[in-house]
């Protein structure tokens, strides 16, 4: 049964990404109603539940889909395959002025960090929604530069072996190079750097995340609020989001500064953020926190381009 009060949306790619999704879309949202799920593999589990649950399918990829009689009615599509493949879904669906939001490193679009920087590009035809490590530490990276100048940015991400798939594996070097471009352009720092590391530790852990930051020397009371107050911005979409410790602090003294390459030696203030992302078990286990962290921020951001476009039209009438 459809709901007329809902928007349309596909998806595209039937994997781990995509099929979380879908359940999250159709558990929790309140905004958005899946109408197609598209795959290109027909024996895959995605495309197999979305067919137990009622939903139009094909595995004839992003073609499969411009086809189908319910594209015409669909207004979001969200791309859960991967940065090559994203690139000729954008091509086939841009001119049918559809809206999409990329979950690969493909980065065609703007990055967007739903608690950061959503409001400034919801109406565009493609966001990207940079990585799951970006998701995961850039929001500390610009908790901190609303305090203080970020010099430097360095991220490492640490997920389960096992919740690493194909396309994950296939895609570390756009990762390492997305996020790290996303740490400067959204996180405010003058120069970002990127580590994902894959732990193959038995049982999997739920994935870890270290944010430093060099930045000017700063209130640290004021970093360490404002560091905890985006950490709520986060859980209001993953609850299973928070602080591993307590933030931490170095003052870089300027007799003895630090190199940063393209920066400079700098002094100033360390700052170190832990984190752990514990996942919501929609379709993925719990210690599959950096998958879940993209799925739910691709449904924040599709809920509130609805939400943007529907207050926007109330404003014209």
């Amino acid at each position: 049964m459809t709901d007329s009060k809902k928007t349309k949306v596909a998806i595209i790619g039937s994997g781990n990404i995509g099929t979380d999704l879908m359940i999250k879309i159709l558990r929790t949202s309140s905004v958005l109603e899946m109408a197609v799920m598209v795959g290109i593999d027909s024996d895959s589990d995605g495309l197999a539940r979305a067919k137990r649950m009622g939903l139009a399918t094909t595995h004839e990829g992003v073609d499969g889909l411009i086809s189908m009689p319910e594209f015409e009615e669909i207004e979001i599509v969200f791309d859960a395959t991967s940065a090559n493949a994203h690139h000729y879904n954008y091509n086939k669906i841009k001119p049918f002025g559809k809206r999409m939001v990329d979950l690969t490193p493909a980065a065609i679009g703007p990055y967007l960090i739903p608690p950061v920087n959503s409001e400034t590009n919801l109406d565009l035809d493609n966001v990207n929604m940079v990585t799951c490590g970006g998701q995961a530490t850039i929001p500390m990276v610009a908790a901190v530069s609303r305090v203080a100048k970020v010099h430097y940015g360095e991220i490492v991400a640490s997920i389960a072996s096992k919740s690493a798939g194909p396309g994950t594996r296939d895609n570390i070097d756009e990762f390492t190079e997305t996020t790290s471009q996303a740490i400067e352009k959204v996180g405010g720092a003058t120069r970002g750097k990127a580590i994902i590391v894959l732990n193959p530790a038995e049982p999997p852990l739920v994935m870890r995340d270290t944010v430093f930051t060099l930045s000017d020397l700063a209130d640290k009371e004021a970093i360490r609020e404002s560091i905890h107050k985006m950490v709520a911005e986060v859980q209001k979409y993953v609850p299973g989001y928070d602080l591993h410790q307590e933030v931490q602090f170095e003052e870089i003294p300027e007799d003895k500064p630090v190199f940063i390459e393209g920066v400079g030696h700098k002094s100033g203030l360390k700052t170190s953020v832990l984190l752990k992302v514990v996942g919501a078990g929609h379709y993925l286990q719990e210690y599959a926190g950096n998958l879940d962290i993209m799925t739910s921020a691709a449904l924040a951001t599709g809920e509130r381009m609805i939400q943007k476009r529907i207050e926007t039209l109330a404003k014209s009438l």
